[in-house]
């Protein structure tokens, strides 16, 4: 049925990344993107993996609050993946790999939040498990911190894991 082998994996994109307090940098733009990704993806047939973070009490992706629910404008449906992580590397103490390894998936489109932590880890983790890794240029972001502007921590993540880790492609780029 699928011959490209090629997996959609969607990294915590959950309503409680999207506060007003600390907003994402282009927020709205990351799910427009990441919506035509979904969009592409199934039609042809292309497996879309949901990495939902299982956050501390109190925080904004706590388990079993409405802030831990994907975000509905880029909901899954019936046939889709979602598994729960507690790690930033989607691969850790999960059975991600398992799922992938079932659909003989060999190449990992990676999108999601928060570039220099968990969509970091996980395409480092992709590329060292020995998938081809390709990371959608436009299709990750972050937050400010206190000493890089969200802009700066996505640029030098789309460097530094092209060197290495992954293919690093722009949003129109990308084929499934």
């Amino acid at each position: 049925m699928q011959e490209n082998q090629t997996a959609l994996l969607i990294v915590d994109v959950q309503v409680g990344s999207f506060r007003e307090i600390k907003p994402l940098y282009k927020g709205h733009e990351l799910l427009k993107n990441i919506r035509l990704l979904i969009s592409n993806a199934r039609k042809k047939y292309v497996p879309i993996v949901y990495m939902k973070f299982n956050d501390k009490p109190g925080k904004p992706l706590e388990r079993g609050t409405l802030g831990w629910n994907i975000h509905p404008y880029i909901a899954p449906t019936e046939e889709d993946i979602i598994i729960e992580k507690n790690h930033p590397d989607s691969f850790q103490e999960t059975d991600l790999q398992q799922e992938l390894a079932i659909r003989g998936v060999k190449r990992i489109i990676i999108t999601g939040i928060q570039t220099e932590v968990c969509v970091d880890a996980t395409c480092r983790r992709a590329f060292s498990l020995g998938y081809d890794v390709v990371l959608v240029k436009d299709g990750h972001t972050t937050y400010d911190s206190e000493i890089l502007m969200a802009p700066q921590i996505i640029n030098h993540h789309n460097e530094i894991l092209h060197q290495w880790f992954a293919n690093v492609k722009e949003l129109h780029e990308i084929e499934f």
